[in-house]
């Protein structure tokens, strides 16, 4: 079977395909001609976050039966165009979790210690002029509220109880018992927004949670508050957020997304001290390469030859089909 790979992924991927005998191949060229061309006869397509896959380039896709995302968000792949075509979606559910939630953590701890700050004063000489520094505080017993409870989420709020937080979580599609099972309190988006000694988001990207974080809830937040987006721009509000940085209204924020990747050269958010930015690469340390590589190329194989084998859990719209 034809395999098209839009997007670098490690080589261990493409050794997990070539074992199954999978024919597959790379797409460098993603204009939209282009991919209608080396799209036409591909039973399946592996593809990092761009292009965008539209209905427009899927339409002329004829034995097309699974787009398999090296990742977990598919807000670039017409989703709606795949259930009425019973195509499935899959996604990396099991790879990312461990390196995003790490990334959060190493955020907070960043912002919350100054440690950009403590490194240039040393390094410029003045070892001795320390008390000049702004307050820097500990995690230990602060409130820390995660918005979406999935995977990712989850392994937030486990690294963040190791450092002895209060951890809230909002996510109306989770049980209050589950969350509890995870030692974590359930909460309403309100008052976790006004709770918060730090946010972190791990929502998807829809048209429920655009702005999800705007000047409405900015207003709310405690003065001191940390807040981090490693899930997709647009679910903060960017122009809030940079009113909120500059006023002081929060204390810091750090971004692995941005709702235009990427980002304009001159936007203003690179002038800001009180941020931490990241090139979307939270996930994609080396073994979180491997795994997304490998579970991607899985997804792909299991779907189309031996559905036993596959995580139907990976498998967005796994609801199209009988397993």
């Amino acid at each position: 079977m034809k395999i098209a790979i839009i997007g670098e992924i490690h080589p261990e991927g493409w050794k997990k395909l070539e074992k199954f005998n999978f024919n597959a191949f790379e797409i460098v060229n993603t204009e939209e001609n282009n991919l209608k061309k080396e799209l036409e006869d591909v039973d399946g397509i592996i593809i990092r976050a761009a292009p965008n896959l539209t209905s427009d380039i899927l339409k002329d896709c004829k034995k097309i039966k699974i787009i398999a995302r090296h990742g977990v968000g598919y807000d670039n792949i017409d989703f709606e165009y795949l259930n009425q075509n019973n195509i499935a979606l899959g996604v990396t559910g099991t790879s990312n979790a461990v390196s995003v939630a790490e990334h959060v953590l190493a955020s907070f701890l960043y912002l919350t210690k100054n440690i950009n700050l403590s490194d240039e004063l040393t390094r410029k000489g003045n070892f001795i002029n320390k008390s000049s520094l702004p307050d820097f505080f500990e995690l230990y017993k602060k409130n820390v509220v995660i918005f979406g409870f999935g995977r990712i989420g989850k392994a937030v709020a486990k690294r963040c109880i190791g450092f002895e937080t209060n951890v809230y979580v909002f996510d109306p599609f989770i049980s209050d018992s589950e969350i509890n099972k995870y030692n974590c309190v359930p909460v309403d988006k309100i008052k976790g927004i006004k709770l918060a000694d730090y946010i972190s988001v791990h929502l998807p990207l829809n048209q429920d949670t655009k702005n999800f974080i705007s000047d409405e809830e900015f207003a709310l937040m405690k003065n001191s508050v940390i807040i981090a987006n490693t899930a997709r721009g647009g679910i903060i509000n960017e122009n809030a957020l940079l009113n909120a940085l500059k006023s002081k209204k929060i204390l810091g924020a750090s971004l692995d997304v941005f709702e235009k990747e990427p980002p304009d050269s001159n936007h203003p958010i690179f002038k800001l001290s009180n941020v931490l930015l990241s090139p979307h690469n939270a996930a994609l340390t080396l073994e979180c390469r491997k795994r997304m590589a490998i579970e991607s190329a899985e997804n792909v194989i299991y779907f189309l030859s031996n559905q036993e084998k596959l995580n139907i859990n990976n498998i967005v719209n796994k609801e199209k089909f009988k397993f």
